[in-house]
């Protein structure tokens, strides 16, 4: 069983921030505006050799008209059923307010179901302000860690205590061993409505404004076989368009997150094509040698005859070209179409790129291929490749030794590039080929 912790509080208390000091990572978007974090945010913590997931949440407003703040209620509710341990955030300066008289109330509740609550008065930046924490006695929720989220002050005490609350629990491995899969896209392509369909269960905010998800949100996934971290990400709009600094943030989360995925699901608008914007990010994810899918969502909302799909991914194949060995998957979160199939087909691309080829059998099938049709010869210099072997990288690479590797054109490179998959089958994986003297 894993360890599960929520942050849970009022707008602007600094949860994101002590998410951040607590986690070691700069996750959760920190600013000053109420309501930047909207949906839970996933991070994992190490102390003391021990290991736990932080979940860090909206702030929770009651009475409001707002549709994120009514959104993020529901979040904060979630978090509380999946959490072991509720870290409740107040602000020491601002003192006790009718907001977190009603956030106590709800947890003092929880604590007759087996939920343990931790009291946490946050910016106490200073030794005289811990005094200031008194007050919240007054709440009812025991003992209170005044702790400071920017220095890290009585963190420590409050991570010691934390341990000793869940010793009972036992903590599954780190996530990170995991299969990371990013849901990537531009604003209102279906990601998280992709996820939450998944789950049957509205695990992210799903509205009508674009870019409602600005944070990139890790979530396990362990149905139908698959064991693995869902990455719902910030949509990618054209540089033009991002003015907010709460935007420019998430666009960085989103390049973070494919940076530190396996396999990206890029999501598109069947309605819409395959447009320049669709292509910055399949050029990002290729760039950084992550497997990728193609999903065509709404695919509900085309009207269709027998070869709809196949001229449909014959337009998105031109397109990616050179690097078109991507699956595509044609689907419709609405109705529930094909959606475990594209976490089969991701899984199928995630195995592909950590496929490793014995060398003796890449000589054993290569070497013949290139033997028949060798390089061209340039300035009457003829290229022998004599050896293959693959490097020990992330990604599917590949070096081959020859006599004059100055005289491979990029034509040849993407010949034996092609062979390579045909052979070996690496579908959805960017691949590289460097040519050393041998």
């Amino acid at each position: 069983m894993s360890r599960i912790v929520a942050i849970v509080g009022r707008p602007n208390v600094g949860k994101s921030t002590l998410f951040n000091r607590l986690t070691g990572r700069r996750e959760a978007i920190e600013d000053p505006t109420a309501g930047v974090t909207r949906d839970r945010h996933y991070g994992r913590v190490e102390w003391n050799g021990e290991h736990f997931t932080l979940i860090d949440t909206g702030g929770y407003v009651k009475g409001s008209d707002d549709i994120f703040e009514s959104e993020i209620r529901k979040q904060v509710g979630h978090a509380i059923d999946e959490a072991d341990l509720i870290l409740f955030v107040v602000d020491i300066v601002e003192g006790i307010t009718p907001f977190d008289r009603s956030v106590a109330d709800m947890l003092r509740r929880l604590e007759d179901k087996d939920k343990k609550v931790i009291l946490v008065a946050n910016k106490a930046d200073n030794f005289g302000m811990e005094n200031m924490a008194n007050e919240f006695y007054a709440l009812g929720l025991g003992d209170i860690f005044a702790v400071s989220s920017v220095s890290g002050a009585g963190t420590g005490d409050l991570l010691d205590t934390m341990m000793l609350l869940m010793a009972d629990k036992q903590d599954d491995a780190p996530m990170n061993d995991l299969p990371q899969i990013a849901v990537v896209g531009r604003p209102n392509v279906g990601k998280s409505s992709f996820i939450n369909a998944l789950f049957d269960v509205e695990r992210h905010i799903v509205t009508d404004v674009a870019g409602t998800t600005r944070d990139a949100v890790d979530t396990r996934f362990t149905r139908f076989g698959h064991d693995l971290m869902l990455i719902d990400t910030a949509g990618l709009r054209k540089k033009a368009k991002v003015d907010e600094d709460v935007e420019f943030y998430s666009v960085l989360r989103t390049v973070k997150a494919i940076e530190r995925s396996d396999v990206c699901l890029l999501v598109i608008d069947a309605t819409q094509g395959f447009e320049a914007q669709d292509m910055s990010i399949f050029s990002l994810a290729v760039n950084n040698h992550k497997g990728i899918v193609i999903v065509v969502n709404k695919w509900d909302l085309i009207e269709k005859d027998t070869k709809t799909t196949e001229d449909y991914s014959k337009l998105i194949r031109k397109k990616m070209a050179p690097f078109n060995d991507v699956p595509i998957v044609f689907t419709s979160v609405l109705e529930k179409q094909r959606l475990l199939k594209v976490l089969d087909v991701a899984m199928g691309v995630y195995n592909n790129r950590i496929k490793k080829i014995p060398t003796h059998k890449l000589n054993d099938v290569m070497l013949p291929i290139i033997e028949a049709t060798p390089p061209p010869s340039i300035k009457a210099k003829f290229v022998k490749i004599k050896y293959i072997t693959q490097l020990p990288t992330a990604f599917p690479a590949f070096a081959m030794f020859c006599n004059l590797p100055q005289y491979i054109r990029e034509d040849y490179t993407r010949f034996l590039e092609n062979q390579i998959r045909e052979q070996f089958d690496f579908t959805g994986c960017p691949m590289e080929i460097f040519f050393r003297k041998k």
